[in-house]
């Protein structure tokens, strides 16, 4: 398939080159995907701060939130809010997995893939219903759980159920600001909805892309 004609016109080489330019930066050590530099929580406090930050600066992770913003956006009414509920549940789903000795194989690629499949759903406008997105949600949901859930094995209840409150929330709340955001921007103008929308699925496509190809190396 040739993506080339889903970008328009005046999207910009320079504003795909930033996009790429972030994109392989992210994927550089400094990015790491714990907040606590690696180390397990101890408290409440840092079970928590560790659930937010590790949805934001795993840059895949990121990736797929944008994807699931665009996704469910195309969405109607109550659904907007309610089908990204899948993908959230999922990855505490995913994350109990992990704790649980459960073995996803290759989950770092099949990530990636999530997001590269999320990635040209949204790029092409090849926008899924309800069920169907639901179900994209939570199939993705447990592989994005089950890595979050690397950081947090070894850890007691308390920091452990803050670590999932945490990420939990903040999916849910980059989600659901997102589909508002986009939605006040298509209020004043639906043609720059449609350029931020282009722009965002295509940084996620080379993000989904890079992480792919990084898995596979």
């Amino acid at each position: 398939m040739n993506f080339v004609k889903y970008v328009p016109e005046n999207v910009s080489r320079g504003a795909l080159a930033v996009s790429a330019g972030l994109m392989l930066g992210a994927v550089s050590p400094a990015f790491a995907h714990h907040a606590m530099g690696g180390m397990t929580p101890d408290t409440f406090g840092q079970g928590l701060l560790s659930g937010l930050a590790h949805p934001v600066i795993g840059v895949d992770h990121l990736a797929f939130l944008v994807v699931a913003v665009l996704l469910s956006f195309a969405l109607q009414g109550a659904a907007r809010f309610v089908v990204p509920l899948a993908f959230v549940g999922a990855t505490v789903g995913g994350t109990i997995l992990h704790l649980g000795a459960a073995d996803i194989p290759m989950s770092e690629t099949l990530v990636a893939l999530s997001v590269v499949v999320g990635g040209v759903l949204a790029l092409t406008r090849h926008y899924p219903g309800a069920f169907v997105l639901a179900a994209i949600f939570a199939v993705s949901g447990i592989l994005h759980g089950y890595a979050y859930g690397e950081s947090i094995v070894g850890a007691e209840t308390t920091p452990l159920l803050a670590y999932l409150i945490g990420f939990a929330a903040i999916q849910y709340a980059v989600i659901v600001g997102g589909v508002m955001g986009l939605d006040r921007i298509a209020a004043r103008s639906e043609r720059m909805r449609g350029l931020a929308a282009r722009i965002s699925s295509v940084g996620a496509l080379l993000t989904g892309g890079v992480f792919l190809a990084l898995s596979l190396a």
